[in-house]
Parts: C-alpha cells; structure tokens; sequence
C-alpha cells in the first residue's frame, strides 16, 4: 500500500510540475506580448535572443530543451527541423514563437502566432488555431481510450474543414522532466501521428503517467504563410 501512496505522490508531483512550468510559460508569454517584443522590423534570431533574456530576467537563467523558433513570413511553412535563414519581420507578416523552457527541472513546450497589418486570411489562421486547439481537447476529453491516430485524424478534419493543412508529420508529442523523455527519433508511439494506434491515456516503459502537448502547425501553402499553437493537452 505505502509503494502504491508513493507512486501515487509521484504521479501527482510531476503533474504539478509540467502544470506549473506551463504557467511560467504562459507568464512569459504574456509579458513577451506586453513589451512587444515580436514586432516587425526586427530580425528573428534577434527576437528569439530577446525573449530568452526576458526568460532570464523573470525566472532566472533557464535552459531550453528543444532550440528556440521564431518563425515569420514564407518561413512559418518550415518545418522545426529546418533551419530557414534569418528573416526581418515585415508589416504585413504573420510570426508565431515556439518555446521549450525549463522550468524546475519541468518542460514547457508552448507557441503561440502573431499577426501585424490587415490580412484578413492570416487573421482567420491566428483566430483558428485556439479554436481547432479547444475542438482537439475536447475531442481528447470526450474519448478515454483514444489512439495517436484516432486524435490525428479528428485535428486534421477540424484543419482540413478550416480550410488548413497540417504542416508537419505530427499533431503532438510527449513531454515530461528534464532531461526531456526521448521521443525515440520518430518512434510513433511518442507522437500523436497517423501510425500511433496506441491509447494516449497510459504509461511508458518506466511505468510513469504519459503526458502530452497538442501541437498545432497549421499551414496555407498556397497563399505561402502558417501558423502555430501549442500546450499541455492533458494537465491544466
């Protein structure tokens, strides 16, 4: 009984902890907004430089556990494993930020998409994106024994109805302490993904409570832009 009270805590510490790291993410966010430091006219290593001493200012010096993306233009198509040339944000540009703060030994993994001038289709892209993110959770929600494949398949109808594609392979992923829980490369069963015929809702090899971040890269290939949208799926 006392090993079982003790996963128990466990379970509920790191619950707590990936919750709280979110929270810190979600802060920093809100005062990256507050002080506008995604804007145009500033180039995007520039901006992503910016909001890790922000990161450092508020919480002290933080690690990342994936690189820190800052994407505008025809480079919001780019995938996270490209490394698309350093772009000046323009006027009329869509952008979106996406962070992997560390935070007491928690991963956050959080983005969010930002539109400047009056496009009214990069509008409707930054207006969807929380609303496909809700329809996605609430789906998750709904359905206790759902697969990877089974919640891929609903957020590429809730994208596909929006007019959107998917921009990448996935719609989510793993998350938990750092040092992050390998993804296994592109191991399906660590991705929510069209191959993952497993139930998201259980544990991993170590016997630990799986957690997981929806991750939304939503894309316009032929007007040339995208956007983005991602956290805790799960927990908070």
């Amino acid at each position: 009984m006392a090993v079982e009270i003790s996963q128990a805590a466990r379970e509920a510490g790191r619950a707590e902890g990936l919750v709280a790291a979110q929270e810190k993410a979600i802060a920093l966010f809100a005062e990256m907004e507050a002080r506008g430091l995604v804007a145009p006219g500033v180039g995007e290593r520039e901006v992503s430089d910016r909001i890790r001493d922000l990161a450092n200012e508020l919480f002290g010096t933080t690690k990342h556990w994936h690189k820190r993306i800052i994407r505008s233009g025809p480079n919001t198509l780019a995938p996270y494993k490209d490394n698309p040339p350093d772009r000046i944000i323009g006027a009329d540009d869509i952008a979106f930020a996406d962070f992997g703060p560390i935070f007491e030994e928690y991963e956050a993994d959080f983005g969010r998409t930002y539109v400047f001038g009056e496009d009214a289709e990069k509008h409707r892209l930054a207006q969807d994106l929380p609303r496909i993110f809700d329809a996605g959770r609430a789906f998750f929600a709904a359905h206790p024994d759902i697969t990877g494949a089974q919640l891929y398949a609903e957020v590429d109808r809730l994208a596909t109805e929006a007019g959107w594609a998917i921009g990448i392979w996935h719609a989510g992923h793993l998350v938990g302490e750092f040092p992050h829980e390998t993804n296994d490369g592109a191991k399906s069963e660590s991705y929510i993904t069209p191959e993952n015929h497993n139930p998201l809702r259980r544990t991993d090899r170590t016997g630990a409570v799986c957690h997981w971040i929806l991750e939304l890269h939503l894309v316009d290939r032929e007007r040339g832009f995208g956007g983005f949208y991602e956290q805790l799926l799960d927990l908070g």
